[in-house]
């Protein structure tokens, strides 16, 4: 059945990628999780979308349930990893879905290989603006890799999850919903407690984060996107990037699509997982994916670019 979510895995360059995939026909999807995050965080989505896509959604390296070898965790390295993933699987071509680093990533991606990017959809992404979250920043601080081990650790690890136990058992009795998004942000710390986790944790934020924010843009390549549908969609109440990012590359790219959820935060595809499937599956019904032809690409880089 389409709604089936199986875990799987490829090796690409001889290390274990794990990836989530449900359904095997219609239109694909490829689903970019966050930092610190996994595509755990997109399981309402492959339900609700795998009865008429194919949808694929990769732990990226240094997530999840993937390798954390020492390495490159530059956008760049994730999506030539992203094309390699799409190669192995015989895929040809997909809606990329983005959410916050992976925003980034999928920006990168159809920048680097724009002939496997049919629609672009930014979710709470990175990369549109400095503005970040102080915790994020806090992570490019010298040292914060040896103050991390101390904040988070398997003892931590064990010590927190006697506390929510005890949470939860206190907070079953009261009227009180703990949301789908905090349920991730708990995911993330305790993916941290571990020593290959917590290093390509620290060098992912470090290649696109520092202490003024985020210090990756790809605002000023959006012109090369022209022919590519693009949806925005953000939360509304988003704690780490704020909405006005959302607002912003809207009006920068004419055609695009603009989605606020006003009940979300920086997890919109998990506080409100029927309209966010309901919005994306409708954009991708909507639009007709881009074929991009490289001279056109090309007449459209010289266009913007040229000797001083």
């Amino acid at each position: 059945m389409g709604d089936i979510v199986r875990t799987e895995q490829v090796s690409l360059h001889g290390h274990r990628l794990s990836y989530r995939t449900a359904g095997d026909d219609g239109p694909t999807v490829l689903l970019l999780h966050g930092l610190a995050s996994s595509s755990a965080s997109w399981e309402q989505t492959l339900r609700r979308l795998g009865a008429d896509h194919r949808v694929i959604a990769p732990d990226m390296l240094g997530h999840g349930a993937s390798e954390k070898p020492p390495g490159d965790y530059s956008l760049g390295a994730f999506a030539s990893l992203v094309r390699d993933l799409l190669v192995a699987l015989d895929i040809d071509s997909a809606t990329v879905v983005g959410h916050s680093l992976g925003g980034g990533v999928a920006m990168q991606f159809l920048y680097q290989y724009p002939q496997f990017v049919q629609r672009l959809v930014l979710v709470d992404s990175g990369g549109l603006g400095k503005d970040v979250s102080i915790a994020l920043r806090a992570v490019s601080l010298p040292g914060a890799e040896y103050v991390l081990p101390l904040v988070l650790n398997p003892r931590t690890r064990r010590l927190g999850s006697a506390l929510r136990r005890s949470v939860g058992r206190v907070l079953s009795l009261l009227p009180l919903r703990i949301g789908p998004a905090m349920t991730e942000v708990a995911s993330a710390l305790s993916s941290l407690t571990e020593r290959d986790a917590r290093a390509a944790f620290v060098h992912t934020a470090r290649s696109v984060v520092d202490i003024g924010g985020q210090r990756v843009s790809g605002t000023d390549r959006f012109y090369l996107a022209a022919r590519t549908p693009l949806l925005v969609v953000w939360g509304a109440r988003d704690a780490v990037i704020p909405v006005t990012h959302a607002y912003a590359a809207h009006e920068a790219v004419a055609g695009s699509q603009l989605a606020v959820f006003e009940r979300s935060g920086h997890f919109p595809q998990c506080d409100e997982p029927d309209r966010f499937a309901a919005t994306l599956r409708e954009f991708i019904t909507a639009t007709t994916g881009s074929s991009h032809a490289h001279e056109a690409w090309r007449q459209a880089l010289l266009a913007n670019s040229g000797p001083l």
